[in-house]
């Protein structure tokens, strides 16, 4: 479950890097090694300030994904949400699109069931940023980007941006 570590921090992959539009593969083997991931995807997603940080953006094809905020830390493993509700608009940001952010309508309110680092069934409400921050990391697990919310004008916009940050490297 590797990925590239410098000093246990992991390198945060950036659009337009294809492993970011890849599908993820859920996670089978809960064992230590899950468990050690899991804590440097927390650190590494601390050292860039972010909320939240999937594996994909590491380079790891697992449906994994952690969220921290307002002092609770949240371990996604294979999440699905299973209920949702309202509406809200609020500004996205995401590690692999440095300085970047876009509005994004989201739902206002989810219920999700994930696994634990055992492989028990946990389940976690979200409400406002948290709901957000929940829907946007388990998107990248599917593939999926905030810019693929936006109108093809403003995605096109960012996608030039990025690149241009980037130098079209990744």
């Amino acid at each position: 479950m590797s990925s590239e570590s410098t000093d246990g921090i992991l390198e945060v992959r950036k659009y337009p890097d294809p492993v970011l539009k890849k599908v993820s593969e859920p996670v089978t083997v809960f064992d230590q090694e899950l468990a050690d991931f899991v804590k440097v995807l927390f650190a590494s997603m601390r050292v860039h300030d972010g909320v939240g940080l999937a594996a994909p953006q590491v380079g790891v094809l697992k449906k994994i994904a952690v969220v921290e905020y307002e002092g609770k830390s949240y371990i996604l493993i294979n999440p699905r949400v299973i209920d949702q509700k309202g509406l809200q608009e609020g500004e996205e940001g995401c590690l692999s699109f440095p300085g970047i952010y876009a509005h994004v309508t989201r739902p206002n309110w989810v219920k999700i069931e994930s696994r634990d680092l055992d492989g028990g069934i946990v389940t976690f409400e979200g409400e406002g940023y948290t709901a957000r921050a929940f829907l946007h990391e388990m998107d990248h697990l599917s593939g999926k980007l905030f810019i693929d919310y936006l109108s093809n004008l403003k995605r096109n916009a960012i996608k030039k941006k990025a690149a241009k940050h980037t130098g079209g490297r990744f």
